[in-house]
């Protein structure tokens, strides 16, 4: 298919879910395509996961969560390869998304004229999605990995993207300035490559990106993200987790961390088989286990609320 269909069909595939291509999504659309959300939304119909789950899904590792994510038939939410500033943080929040494509003068002409005008917005266009940032917020961006001259990301918007959020970012696209975003601090991100070139973004000179679609669902990698989705990057990857499932991915995720710390203290203590743990436990070991978690609730780390809901649910 000639290049410029394939930007006609985007666009009329974006326009289901804004008024003209390269707007904000709308509530409606929004709660709509996440029906299974039942809890509190932003003003714009993001879902927003309660900070006591983001808080508890900073200890949860890759594999628990993609465990839980194949278990429910949802087999494309990560995706790695990435470079990182802090490798050895853990970045989690809530999924505001950016997608960007190669520009292109007509469509970034008229995205430009209806954001002045209707929507008074007054900076270029790569720093709209920022100005939309919340505390605990993740800029996740589809920047079709553009490399040279394809930056719009440096340490001005880094820091503002930072002050806005307490978090980085997952960019799947070229930084630039990344001595001055590395000296931030606490702004854990992924990105693709680093090229010190930044984007032009004049309609009428030279053009390298056009900003179209704020808050849609877009595709970074082999995932498709979702406003709201839960970010959860470690270890060099991100998944990305859909806002219904994050309350079980991280109840799950508590449920293995304690099994694994029985049942290694239990080998260590020569008391079983390290068949016996690998396997399905008999109803002895789960009686241990049970016993095991009311001894030491105070000690654990999981919280001991949480280790009394769970305790409530076994029969033993």
């Amino acid at each position: 298919m000639p290049y410029k269909n394939i930007i006609v069909l985007v666009c009329f595939i974006l326009t289901s879910f804004t008024v003209v291509c390269g707007q904000q999504i709308s509530k409606d659309e929004l709660i709509f395509l996440t029906p299974e959300w039942k809890g509190e939304r932003y003003a714009d119909g993001r879902p927003k996961v309660p900070d006591n789950i983001l808080d508890r899904m900073k200890l949860v590792t890759l594999e628990e969560a993609w465990a839980v994510l194949r278990n429910e038939n949802y087999r494309h939410q990560f995706d790695d390869g990435w470079m990182m500033i802090n490798p050895d943080s853990v970045l989690v929040g809530r999924a505001v998304t950016a997608t960007f494509m190669p520009g292109r003068p007509d469509i970034h002409q008229a995205i430009d004229d209806r954001g002045h005008t209707r929507d008074n917005r007054i900076k270029s266009q790569n720093s709209w999605p920022i100005d939309m940032l919340t505390k605990r917020d993740v800029y996740v961006v589809d920047q079709f990995g553009a490399h040279e001259d394809g930056p719009t990301i440096g340490d001005n918007l880094g820091n503002s993207i930072y002050t806005k959020t307490g978090n980085g970012i997952v960019y799947n696209g070229a930084i630039r300035d990344i001595k001055g975003l590395k000296e931030i601090g606490s702004f854990t991100s992924f990105f693709r490559s680093y090229h010190p070139s930044h984007h032009l973004n004049d309609p009428k000179g030279q053009l390298n990106t056009t900003l179209v679609g704020i808050n849609i669902p877009t595709r970074i990698g082999q995932a498709t993200v979702m406003p709201g989705d839960v970010v959860l990057g470690r270890d060099g990857g991100v998944i990305f987790i859909p806002a219904h499932l994050a309350e079980k991915v991280v109840k799950t995720s508590e449920v293995v961390r304690l099994r694994d710390m029985f049942g290694h203290q239990r080998l260590r203590e020569q008391k079983y088989t390290p068949g016996q743990i690998d396997s399905r436990w008999s109803d002895e070991i789960e009686k241990d286990f049970s016993q095991w978690l009311r001894v030491n609730v105070d000690k654990l780390p999981v919280s001991k609320e949480q280790i009394q809901e769970l305790l409530k649910q076994r029969t033993w």
